[in-house]
Protein backbone atom coordinates (compact mmCIF):
# COMPACT_ATOMS: atom_id res chain seq x y z
CA UNK A 1 0.00 0.00 0.00
CA UNK A 2 2.88 2.40 0.79
CA UNK A 3 4.39 1.40 -2.54
CA UNK A 4 1.12 2.48 -4.36
CA UNK A 5 0.50 5.64 -2.40
CA UNK A 6 4.30 6.70 -3.54
CA UNK A 7 4.33 5.86 -6.76
CA UNK A 8 0.59 7.61 -7.50
CA UNK A 9 2.94 10.88 -5.76
CA UNK A 10 5.74 9.88 -8.17
CA UNK A 11 3.15 10.19 -11.31
CA UNK A 12 1.49 12.92 -10.34
CA UNK A 13 5.01 14.72 -10.67
CA UNK A 14 6.35 12.80 -13.82
CA UNK A 15 3.02 14.34 -15.37
CA UNK A 16 3.79 17.63 -14.41
CA UNK A 17 7.25 17.19 -15.62
CA UNK A 18 6.12 16.17 -19.18
CA UNK A 19 2.87 17.97 -19.93
CA UNK A 20 4.85 21.29 -18.90
CA UNK A 21 7.71 20.33 -20.94
CA UNK A 22 5.73 18.81 -23.88
CA UNK A 23 7.97 15.74 -23.91
CA UNK A 24 5.55 13.57 -25.35
CA UNK A 25 7.05 13.34 -28.22
CA UNK A 26 10.63 11.45 -27.81
CA UNK A 27 13.70 13.61 -28.82
CA UNK A 28 17.21 11.58 -29.55
CA UNK A 29 19.22 14.94 -29.43
CA UNK A 30 18.71 16.34 -25.99
CA UNK A 31 21.47 18.15 -23.98
CA UNK A 32 22.45 17.14 -20.12
CA UNK A 33 20.30 19.81 -17.84
CA UNK A 34 23.20 20.23 -15.92
CA UNK A 35 26.80 20.56 -16.76
CA UNK A 36 28.66 16.86 -16.25
CA UNK A 37 25.23 15.78 -16.12
CA UNK A 38 25.17 11.50 -17.31
CA UNK A 39 22.61 9.83 -18.84
CA UNK A 40 21.60 6.73 -17.01
CA UNK A 41 18.61 5.49 -18.89
CA UNK A 42 16.27 6.28 -21.84
CA UNK A 43 12.42 5.05 -21.82
CA UNK A 44 10.88 5.51 -25.64
CA UNK A 45 12.96 7.93 -26.29
CA UNK A 46 13.17 10.41 -23.46
CA UNK A 47 16.69 10.26 -21.68
CA UNK A 48 16.29 9.60 -17.52
CA UNK A 49 19.22 11.80 -15.90
CA UNK A 50 22.03 10.52 -12.96
CA UNK A 51 20.34 14.52 -11.84
CA UNK A 52 16.49 13.23 -12.28
CA UNK A 53 17.08 10.67 -10.07
CA UNK A 54 19.80 12.36 -7.19
CA UNK A 55 16.21 15.04 -7.31
CA UNK A 56 14.13 12.28 -6.67
CA UNK A 57 15.92 11.11 -4.08
CA UNK A 58 16.61 14.69 -2.29
CA UNK A 59 12.90 15.00 -2.35
CA UNK A 60 12.12 11.50 -0.69
CA UNK A 61 14.89 12.80 1.55
CA UNK A 62 17.15 9.72 1.02
CA UNK A 63 20.14 11.85 1.10
CA UNK A 64 20.96 15.72 1.42
CA UNK A 65 21.25 18.42 -1.27
CA UNK A 66 24.71 18.24 -2.31
CA UNK A 67 25.54 15.16 -0.70
CA UNK A 68 27.41 12.42 -2.88
CA UNK A 69 25.08 10.35 -4.69
CA UNK A 70 27.01 6.64 -5.94
CA UNK A 71 25.78 5.78 -9.63
CA UNK A 72 26.70 2.16 -8.30
CA UNK A 73 25.18 2.14 -5.06
CA UNK A 74 22.02 -0.13 -4.38
CA UNK A 75 20.04 3.30 -3.67
CA UNK A 76 20.92 4.85 -6.64
CA UNK A 77 19.43 1.94 -8.31
CA UNK A 78 16.22 1.86 -6.24
CA UNK A 79 15.73 5.50 -7.58
CA UNK A 80 16.01 5.04 -10.53
CA UNK A 81 13.99 2.14 -10.98
CA UNK A 82 11.00 4.97 -9.20
CA UNK A 83 11.62 7.11 -11.64
CA UNK A 84 11.65 4.86 -14.26
CA UNK A 85 7.95 3.83 -13.09
CA UNK A 86 6.68 7.19 -12.37
CA UNK A 87 7.53 8.41 -15.89
CA UNK A 88 5.84 5.25 -17.32
CA UNK A 89 2.60 5.66 -15.00
CA UNK A 90 2.72 9.34 -16.22
CA UNK A 91 2.93 8.38 -20.28
CA UNK A 92 0.24 6.11 -19.72
CA UNK A 93 -1.83 8.58 -18.18
CA UNK A 94 -0.87 10.98 -20.91
CA UNK A 95 -2.21 8.48 -23.62
CA UNK A 96 -5.55 8.30 -22.05
CA UNK A 97 -6.02 11.71 -21.78
CA UNK A 98 -5.84 11.83 -17.91
CA UNK A 99 -4.13 15.26 -18.30
CA UNK A 100 -7.13 16.86 -19.63
CA UNK A 101 -9.63 16.46 -17.02
CA UNK A 102 -10.30 19.48 -15.05
CA UNK A 103 -9.07 17.71 -11.26
CA UNK A 104 -5.99 16.24 -13.57
CA UNK A 105 -5.56 20.33 -14.53
CA UNK A 106 -6.22 21.40 -11.31
CA UNK A 107 -3.49 19.19 -9.27
CA UNK A 108 -1.18 19.86 -12.24
CA UNK A 109 -1.26 23.64 -11.31
CA UNK A 110 -0.54 23.22 -8.02
CA UNK A 111 2.43 21.00 -8.26
CA UNK A 112 3.67 23.56 -11.10
CA UNK A 113 3.15 26.04 -8.55
CA UNK A 114 4.74 24.05 -5.71
CA UNK A 115 7.75 23.18 -7.80
CA UNK A 116 8.25 27.29 -9.36
CA UNK A 117 7.69 28.29 -5.58
CA UNK A 118 10.67 26.00 -4.40
CA UNK A 119 12.68 27.02 -7.31
CA UNK A 120 12.28 30.80 -6.35
CA UNK A 121 13.48 29.92 -2.94
CA UNK A 122 16.33 28.04 -4.04
CA UNK A 123 17.41 30.84 -6.12
CA UNK A 124 16.60 33.77 -3.89
CA UNK A 125 17.68 32.12 -0.27
CA UNK A 126 20.45 30.33 -1.12
CA UNK A 127 21.73 33.35 -3.04
CA UNK A 128 21.75 35.78 -0.20
CA UNK A 129 23.72 33.68 2.42
CA UNK A 130 27.54 33.45 2.16
CA UNK A 131 29.98 32.69 4.29
CA UNK A 132 30.43 36.24 5.16
CA UNK A 133 26.97 35.96 6.64
CA UNK A 134 27.51 32.76 8.65
CA UNK A 135 31.25 34.01 10.24
CA UNK A 136 29.40 37.73 11.24
CA UNK A 137 26.72 35.20 13.29
CA UNK A 138 28.95 32.92 14.52
CA UNK A 139 30.83 35.64 16.21
CA UNK A 140 28.00 37.12 17.27
CA UNK A 141 27.03 33.98 18.82
CA UNK A 142 29.92 33.37 20.66
CA UNK A 143 30.60 36.41 22.05
CA UNK A 144 26.55 36.27 23.52
CA UNK A 145 27.26 32.46 24.68
CA UNK A 146 27.25 31.48 28.31
CA UNK A 147 30.77 30.09 29.32
CA UNK A 148 30.89 27.48 31.97
CA UNK A 149 33.71 24.77 32.94
CA UNK A 150 34.11 21.77 31.22
CA UNK A 151 35.37 18.33 33.14
CA UNK A 152 37.04 14.93 31.38
CA UNK A 153 36.93 12.39 33.76
CA UNK A 154 37.12 8.43 34.10
CA UNK A 155 34.49 6.04 35.53
CA UNK A 156 34.67 2.85 37.21
CA UNK A 157 30.75 1.34 37.78
CA UNK A 158 30.32 -2.24 40.16
CA UNK A 159 27.18 -3.44 41.53
CA UNK A 160 27.95 -3.19 45.51
CA UNK A 161 29.61 -0.79 47.87
CA UNK A 162 31.78 -3.21 49.16
CA UNK A 163 33.55 -3.74 45.67
CA UNK A 164 33.60 -0.18 44.97
CA UNK A 165 35.96 0.09 48.38
CA UNK A 166 38.24 -2.55 46.94
CA UNK A 167 38.61 -0.60 43.78
CA UNK A 168 38.92 2.91 45.75
CA UNK A 169 41.81 0.62 48.00
CA UNK A 170 43.68 -0.71 45.09
CA UNK A 171 43.67 2.81 43.22
CA UNK A 172 45.33 4.14 46.39
CA UNK A 173 47.74 1.68 46.77
CA UNK A 174 48.70 2.60 43.29
CA UNK A 175 46.59 0.58 40.30
CA UNK A 176 46.40 1.96 37.35
CA UNK A 177 42.64 3.56 36.63
CA UNK A 178 42.15 2.77 33.30
CA UNK A 179 43.21 -0.91 33.67
CA UNK A 180 40.91 -0.92 36.83
CA UNK A 181 38.00 -0.06 34.38
CA UNK A 182 38.75 -2.16 31.84
CA UNK A 183 38.98 -5.26 34.21
CA UNK A 184 36.29 -4.53 36.06
CA UNK A 185 33.70 -1.91 35.21
CA UNK A 186 30.33 -2.77 34.45
CA UNK A 187 29.91 0.14 32.27
CA UNK A 188 29.61 -0.35 28.64
CA UNK A 189 29.94 2.55 27.15
CA UNK A 190 33.22 3.58 28.59
CA UNK A 191 35.04 0.52 30.20
CA UNK A 192 36.87 -0.01 26.40
CA UNK A 193 38.71 3.39 26.43
CA UNK A 194 39.94 3.01 30.38
CA UNK A 195 36.71 4.92 31.85
CA UNK A 196 36.84 7.72 30.10
CA UNK A 197 33.76 9.70 29.46
CA UNK A 198 35.07 12.38 27.38
CA UNK A 199 34.28 16.04 28.45
CA UNK A 200 31.07 17.75 29.61
CA UNK A 201 29.77 20.54 31.20
CA UNK A 202 29.26 21.11 34.69
CA UNK A 203 25.45 22.06 34.02
CA UNK A 204 24.67 18.39 33.02
CA UNK A 205 26.25 16.70 35.61
CA UNK A 206 23.33 14.64 37.37
CA UNK A 207 22.47 15.38 41.00
CA UNK A 208 23.56 12.05 42.23
CA UNK A 209 27.45 12.57 41.39
CA UNK A 210 27.34 16.16 40.84
CA UNK A 211 28.80 16.95 44.14
CA UNK A 212 31.39 14.55 43.99
CA UNK A 213 33.02 15.71 40.68
CA UNK A 214 32.73 19.78 41.08
CA UNK A 215 34.91 19.71 44.51
CA UNK A 216 37.68 17.09 42.63
CA UNK A 217 40.59 18.30 41.29
CA UNK A 218 43.06 17.37 37.97
CA UNK A 219 44.26 13.86 38.85
CA UNK A 220 41.93 13.39 41.91
CA UNK A 221 40.36 9.92 42.77
CA UNK A 222 36.22 10.89 43.76
CA UNK A 223 34.00 8.14 45.55
CA UNK A 224 32.88 6.06 45.73
CA UNK A 225 29.35 7.40 45.32
CA UNK A 226 25.54 5.78 44.27
CA UNK A 227 24.38 6.03 40.80
CA UNK A 228 22.06 4.84 38.38
CA UNK A 229 23.18 1.33 38.09
CA UNK A 230 25.87 0.77 40.98
CA UNK A 231 28.38 2.04 42.79
CA UNK A 232 30.77 4.45 41.06
CA UNK A 233 34.61 5.58 41.95
CA UNK A 234 35.47 8.88 39.39
CA UNK A 235 39.15 10.20 38.49
CA UNK A 236 39.36 13.73 36.97
CA UNK A 237 41.30 14.18 33.94
CA UNK A 238 40.69 17.71 33.44
CA UNK A 239 39.13 21.28 34.35
CA UNK A 240 39.25 23.83 31.90
CA UNK A 241 37.05 26.78 31.03
CA UNK A 242 34.08 25.62 28.03
CA UNK A 243 35.54 25.19 24.69
CA UNK A 244 33.16 26.80 22.05
CA UNK A 245 31.75 24.73 19.00
CA UNK A 246 34.20 25.34 15.43
CA UNK A 247 32.25 27.18 12.67
CA UNK A 248 32.21 24.23 11.37
CA UNK A 249 30.41 22.10 13.81
CA UNK A 250 27.90 25.13 14.06
CA UNK A 251 27.39 25.89 10.06
CA UNK A 252 24.31 23.60 9.55
CA UNK A 253 22.13 25.59 12.83
CA UNK A 254 23.41 28.97 11.40
CA UNK A 255 22.72 28.54 7.70
CA UNK A 256 19.55 26.58 8.59
CA UNK A 257 18.60 30.22 11.02
CA UNK A 258 19.45 32.31 8.22
CA UNK A 259 17.69 30.71 5.37
CA UNK A 260 14.33 30.85 7.20
CA UNK A 261 15.19 34.52 8.25
CA UNK A 262 15.42 35.31 4.60
CA UNK A 263 12.15 33.17 3.92
CA UNK A 264 10.12 34.96 5.74
CA UNK A 265 11.67 38.50 4.54
CA UNK A 266 10.79 37.21 1.18
CA UNK A 267 7.04 36.01 2.10
CA UNK A 268 6.93 38.99 4.76
CA UNK A 269 7.14 41.29 1.01
CA UNK A 270 5.24 39.04 -1.37
CA UNK A 271 2.30 39.09 1.20
CA UNK A 272 2.60 42.86 1.30
CA UNK A 273 2.19 43.12 -1.93
CA UNK A 274 -0.99 41.19 -2.48
CA UNK A 275 -4.35 41.07 -1.35
CA UNK A 276 -4.71 37.89 0.63
CA UNK A 277 -8.48 37.43 1.83
CA UNK A 278 -9.81 34.71 3.82
CA UNK A 279 -13.50 33.46 2.96
CA UNK A 280 -13.63 31.13 6.08
CA UNK A 281 -13.92 32.70 9.27
CA UNK A 282 -11.13 31.76 11.56
CA UNK A 283 -8.46 31.05 9.23
CA UNK A 284 -7.33 34.19 9.16
CA UNK A 285 -3.36 34.04 9.91
CA UNK A 286 -1.90 35.32 13.41
CA UNK A 287 1.61 37.30 13.30
CA UNK A 288 3.71 34.74 14.92
CA UNK A 289 2.39 31.96 12.28
CA UNK A 290 5.40 30.16 10.09
CA UNK A 291 5.73 30.67 6.42
CA UNK A 292 3.56 28.46 4.59
CA UNK A 293 5.28 28.01 1.87
CA UNK A 294 8.87 27.95 3.56
CA UNK A 295 11.17 24.64 2.89
CA UNK A 296 10.07 21.91 4.66
CA UNK A 297 11.59 21.72 8.26
CA UNK A 298 12.03 25.58 8.50
CA UNK A 299 9.77 25.70 11.12
CA UNK A 300 12.24 23.76 13.61
CA UNK A 301 14.54 26.03 12.73
CA UNK A 302 13.38 28.64 14.08
CA UNK A 303 14.82 27.60 17.42
CA UNK A 304 18.25 27.37 15.38
CA UNK A 305 18.47 30.88 15.95
CA UNK A 306 18.87 31.34 19.51
CA UNK A 307 19.96 27.65 19.94
CA UNK A 308 23.09 28.50 18.33
CA UNK A 309 24.15 30.64 20.85
CA UNK A 310 24.00 28.28 23.37
CA UNK A 311 25.70 25.60 21.01
CA UNK A 312 28.63 27.33 20.13
CA UNK A 313 30.15 27.79 24.41
CA UNK A 314 29.35 23.61 24.28
CA UNK A 315 31.91 21.46 24.54
CA UNK A 316 33.59 19.00 22.20
CA UNK A 317 31.42 16.09 22.90
CA UNK A 318 28.31 17.82 23.83
CA UNK A 319 29.00 20.12 21.46
CA UNK A 320 29.59 17.58 18.47
CA UNK A 321 25.70 16.45 19.26
CA UNK A 322 24.43 19.74 19.48
CA UNK A 323 25.64 20.08 15.87
CA UNK A 324 24.61 16.48 14.76
CA UNK A 325 20.37 17.40 15.65
CA UNK A 326 20.54 20.95 14.86
CA UNK A 327 21.17 20.08 11.27
CA UNK A 328 18.44 17.30 11.64
CA UNK A 329 15.94 19.55 13.34
CA UNK A 330 16.61 22.41 11.12
CA UNK A 331 17.33 20.90 7.88
CA UNK A 332 15.66 23.01 5.19
CA UNK A 333 14.01 20.60 2.06
CA UNK A 334 14.33 22.50 -0.38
Amino acid sequence: MQRWMKLRQLAAVALVTLTIAGCDKPTLDERPPEPGDVAVARIDGHTIWASDVRYEAVQQGLIGDGEPFDLASPLFRRTLEEVIDQKLLAQAALKKGIDRTELAQRRIAAAREDILGHMLLEQSVDAAIDDKKVKDLYEEQVKLAQKSEEIRARLILVKTRPEADNILRQLQSGSLFEAMAMERSIDQATRFNGGDMGYFTTDVIPESYRATLMTAKPGQVAGPVQIDGGWAVFKVEERRPEQPMTIEEARPGIVSALKLEQVRGLLGGLRDGARVEFLVKGLSSSEDREPASAPAGAAQASASASEAGDDVGEGPEKASTSASSAASRAAAKK
